[in-house]
């Protein structure tokens, strides 16, 4: 724990953002936050929490400042060694982050997305047609895992055996970002055998050759980057690209069994998918929460932060502070304007897949809304709690063809 004097006006916080409680439920403990002031000090892990959305932007924009070098999880890597080798993408400063980024973002690029739209629309069609035909699914199994765990690795060019590792090295890599709790060790139970099948997949030559794994380590060496480099991006894009959105897909559905009148909207609409998945994402933020540390001394929320320190920057408590979206901010509205919420991060950080997720989104999105005209729970949704992210473990839902 830090050894600093905390300031009288700094609120003191015994809220701990790791428990199950937390976990589980954390808008009662986000409203708590926000109410007690733009900076608290958080006893239990001796760090800053931020959870009003000026200041959380204010994070994201000055990553000077801000650093992510020192681990964006709980874990300060100036004094603790990585559970892995640090990612590139989301674990460095400039120069190395802007390095690695203009590897993927020249491979990952717009066009190279929108490219990819009437495979994943199509895929989407024959996805929710059989379960449209089944009539009662899971919506977390057999819908917001089913699919990216298909077009994801397709796109990337990785084997068809041994796709089930994916959801497990994310739920390593997302649970590290906390304290070693028994989410951490749970997912870290069967991290020998997952991660070797990961990096098999990431280095040159682990995926076909018309892949986007494959595109990236060519980039990466035009570029004059070692192979090692490739190898960790490859690397970190598969283990962000797939939990994140799974959980994305699954709270989509959720939000519109329990909103059937945002539903209604949708389905006469079809065309506010894309919209519809980026109200998801800041009202039920899939990504929860990450940490920065300061480079120096700084004001935040007119509060002197000393260097060192981490900052625990609360996503999902800024995408409803009302602050920024209105008194309405914790109701689910398809039809909200949505831009500049934070569940894709900010800035130079943020998330280099966005665009794929927002497409993966949309598509699934647009073809429920094609074809299902009621969205019904068959069941409790049971939740799958981990350190970093928010998400279900399954959903039991019924719906009704159009």
């Amino acid at each position: 724990m830090t050894d600093i004097a905390i300031p009288r006006n700094v609120p003191i916080s015994d809220i701990d953002p790791f428990s199950d409680e937390f976990l589980g439920d954390p808008y009662t403990a986000h409203r708590e936050l926000r109410e007690a002031g733009p900076v608290v000090w958080l006893e239990r892990y001796g760090a800053w929490g931020v959870s009003h959305y000026q200041e959380v932007a204010q994070i994201f924009r000055d990553p000077e400042t801000f650093c992510s070098s020192s681990g964006v999880g709980l874990s300060d890597f100036r004094k603790e060694k990585p559970w892995r080798s640090r990612s590139p993408l989301i674990e460095s400063d400039r120069p190395e982050h802007t390095r690695a980024r203009r590897v993927v973002t020249e491979v990952l690029s717009p066009v190279a997305v929108r490219q990819q739209k009437d495979h994943f629309m199509e895929r989407a069609t024959i996805l929710v047609k059989k379960l449209v035909e089944r009539g009662s699914f899971d919506a977390v199994a057999d819908l917001g895992e089913a699919y990216p765990l298909e077009v994801v690795p397709d796109l990337f060019g990785v084997s068809k055996e041994g796709r089930e590792n994916l959801l497990p090295y994310g739920s390593m890599a997302f649970n590290a970002f906390g304290p070693r709790n028994k989410h951490f060790h749970k997912a870290m139970e069967n991290a020998e055998s997952v991660t070797e099948w990961i990096m098999d997949q990431s280095r040159p030559g682990g995926s076909s050759d018309d892949g986007l794994g494959a595109r990236i380590h060519a980039a990466n060496a035009a570029a004059g980057n070692p192979a090692e480099l490739g190898t960790i991006l490859v690397r970190s894009l598969l283990a962000a690209g797939t939990d994140t959105t799974v959980n994305a897909i699954g709270s989509a559905v959720l939000c519109f069994a329990e909103n059937p009148e945002q539903y209604a909207a949708l389905h006469a609409d079809p065309s506010l998918a894309r919209a519809a998945f980026e109200e998801v994402i800041r009202y039920e933020s899939p990504v929860q929460m990450f940490f920065r540390t300061t480079t120096r001394a700084v004001e935040l929320g007119g509060v002197e932060i000393p260097s060192g320190e981490k900052v625990l920057m609360f996503l999902g408590a800024a995408n409803r502070d009302t602050r920024q979206w209105g008194d309405d901010a914790e109701t689910f509205n398809i039809n909200r304007r949505v831009i500049g919420h934070v569940g894709f991060g900010y800035g130079i950080h943020a998330c280099v897949g966005q665009m794929l997720a927002r497409l993966e989104g949309e598509c699934v999105l647009t073809a429920l809304a094609q074809q299902v005209s009621r969205i019904e729970l068959n069941g409790p949704a049971k939740r799958k709690l981990n350190n970093t992210l928010r998400g279900l473990e399954s959903l039991p839902v019924t719906v009704t063809a159009s």
